[in-house]
């Protein structure tokens, strides 16, 4: 039997169609209401705080960098500068996916993947947000050009135009002067964050971080309108940053590259000082480096190759290099002997060659081995006698030598503004027991006499101690800063002058180092011949390996490097100094041989005008005697 045929029933369809419909107004009108209730919500409410947030958005506060300080040499001859560079910069809250952009400007400026590491450890030091951070420096017109074709591949990269710090002079103030650097995470920590914001470098080494304070200057800002993608569109309000200070250093770039110059290439140290002002007006050491590499990040090989050299150009011989004194201390101990009464101007005492200590078999061999017979003060100073200086310094013994030395400076720091300055060893019967738990032997003190033993001392600290010989015991601590924009620069702690029983002491002493150039016997006496002005010196020896007893120092037996330290210790002239010089060079064998004719040479550079005449203001003779009022 057939199926019935259901009709469609089309009222119920037509009902169903306008339930649904109506479900779907309501359900329209309900997701309008809420569409309206927020917007109400947000527009009207909440207005000024969405407001505020959108012109935050709009509204950025840049900091602007102050410029850096100038330096100059006392001429006013420029040392360090600013020197325009256009800089690569990333700001990673505009780049997105940072790591990415880096990939595409290292495929960009086709570089290597050391550069893109480097890049990398950049952008990841702390930084305030929104602060574009440079990760390359000194771009070229083609690195330039290309950034500026690919600018829709680089979000958040921008090329900048930066005032970099440059270094004209290049080698010859590289210890003095110092350089600048990046900052990193340790200095970060310890800066002012809001006077840092923008600045990239601080000084590392030298004058550059002593006076860092005052080189960098305040930090300016200026709020900016930006567009979505975090271009500048307009300055609003500008507040202009504060230039640092220029200073004016000591130093002579003339004197400097004539010290350089005596050394002659040689490993060394120079120092040139002004002895009434404490005015450094050269300071070598050699070798040296160009300290522009280090301003925009030294790469890895040339960073390198500077550490790993045999020759040490980073190593600053002058403040850090310890070297024992060797005979150039003598005037100081002479000048010792004669204030505690141990000597006498005439004392005399017999040189047979060697000291012996009572009851001791050793022999302490003076460097004459043949003996200089019966031996005074002046006769002791100019020939370098040791037997002399032996027998003295056991008369005296440490802790009286260890007194008046301190007064001259050894073992201490004697710079004002050099706080890479090593403080050396003047050797103590305390020291010792505190660093080795033994007690203090007589022989210890007899070499201590000539200084060798565990005496150690700077060239810095050597020139200083014959600067007191030169002022008759007057402190004035060695500077680099002469004036900070047009102040000068005052040793507001100088530590007190030496103040003998007896002035003349000083004489006695400087005449015994008069002797040493222009004596007939004296061990010097090359230098100061047909000289226009008269030095007072002194040669020194400083031992590099030790020679056993009864042994001779061969220097054919020995490597170069093995070889004795040369030294030499002088000022002039002796009626006015005007010059403190001191001299080492490393494995130069010879003080008198070697260091003299430097010491010398610094001297001409600075006494003699260019037809080799002693210069008026430099000419005792010519000196207008003070008249009293």
């Amino acid at each position: 039997m057939p199926q019935p045929i259901h009709l469609k029933d089309h009222e119920k369809d037509a009902g169903l169609v306008r339930r649904r419909v109506l479900v779907g107004i309501v359900v329209v009108v309900l997701m309008m209401g809420v569409l309206i209730a927020r917007m109400y919500y947000l527009q009207v409410i909440q207005y000024e705080y969405h407001s505020t947030l959108s012109e935050n958005n709009r509204v950025h506060v840049q900091p602007i960098p102050p410029n850096r300080g100038l330096v100059f040499d006392r001429n006013g001859r420029v040392i360090a500068d600013n020197r325009p560079s256009f800089s690569l910069t990333v700001t990673r809250e505009r780049a997105g996916d940072w790591r990415a952009v880096l990939d595409v400007v290292v495929e960009v400026l086709a570089l290597s993947a050391e550069e893109r590491e480097l890049f990398e450890r950049r952008v990841l030091q702390g930084r305030r947000p929104f602060e574009p951070v440079p990760i390359m420096y000194e771009l070229n017109e083609e690195q330039i050009a290309r950034v500026a074709v690919n600018q829709f591949r680089l979000p958040g990269v921008d090329v900048a135009a930066q005032l970099v710090r440059h270094y004209p002079q290049g080698e010859h103030f590289a210890h003095s002067v110092g350089y600048v650097g990046r900052i990193n995470e340790t200095e970060l920590k310890s800066l002012d964050p809001v006077n840092y914001s923008g600045t990239h470098h601080i000084g590392k080494t030298g004058i550059e971080k002593f006076y860092e304070d005052v080189l960098h200057g305040q930090v300016g800002y200026e709020e900016v309108e930006t567009n979505a993608r975090g271009r500048v569109l307009r300055v609003l309000k500008r507040t202009d940053p504060v230039p640092g200070q220029d200073l004016v250093l000591t130093l002579d770039l003339d004197l400097q590259e004539a010290a350089e110059a005596a050394l002659g290439g040689r490993r060394g140290a120079i120092v040139a000082l002004q002895p009434q002002t404490g005015e450094v007006l050269a300071m070598v050491s050699q070798p040296s480096f160009n300290p522009n590499l280090f301003v925009t990040g030294i790469s890895f090989k040339d960073y390198g190759e500077l550490r790993d050299s045999i020759d040490r150009p980073l190593y600053n011989r002058v403040l850090r290099g310890l070297y024992p004194p060797g005979s150039t201390i003598k005037p100081m101990m002479a000048v010792a002997g004669l204030d505690a009464g141990v000597i006498t101007p005439t004392s005399r005492v017999f040189d047979p060659g060697y000291f012996q200590l009572p009851n001791v078999q050793h022999k302490y061999r003076n460097w004459n081995r043949s003996g200089d017979g019966w031996v005074d003060l002046t006769l002791a100073i100019m020939r370098s006698n040791d037997t002399y200086f032996y027998d003295m310094a056991h008369k005296m013994g440490v802790d009286r030598m260890h007194d008046y030395m301190t007064r001259f400076g050894l073992g201490q720091r004697v710079a004002l503004d050099m706080n890479e300055e090593t403080a050396g060893l003047m050797p103590s019967r305390e020291w010792k027991r505190a660093r080795y738990r033994q007690p203090w032997y007589p022989g210890e003190t007899v070499i201590l006499g000539i200084g060798q033993g565990y005496m150690q001392a700077t060239p810095l600290q050597l020139a200083q101690a014959t600067a007191l010989m030169a002022t008759r015991g007057k402190w004035v601590r060695p500077h680099l800063a002469r004036s900070l924009d047009g102040t000068p620069v005052i040793d507001p702690d100088a530590p007190a002058d030496i103040e003998l029983r007896d002035p003349r002491y000083w004489e006695y002493a400087i005449h015994g180092m008069e002797q040493v150039v222009h004596g007939a016997r004296g061990t010097a006496r090359r230098i100061g011949e047909g000289s226009p002005y008269r030095i007072a010196g002194k040669s020194g020896t400083a031992q590099v390996v030790a020679i056993k007893q009864g042994e001779r120092y061969d220097s054919g037996r020995l490597a170069e490097r093995h070889r004795d330290h040369a030294l030499f210790v002088a000022f002039a002239p002796i009626e006015k100094p005007e010059i403190v010089v001191a001299v080492m060079v490393e494995n130069g064998e010879s003080g008198s041989g070697v260091a003299a004719p430097v010491v010398k040479a610094v001297m001409d550079a600075w006494l003699l005008d260019r037809d080799g005449k002693l210069k008026a203001e430099y000419d005792p003779a010519q000196v207008q005697p003070e008249v009293a009022p």
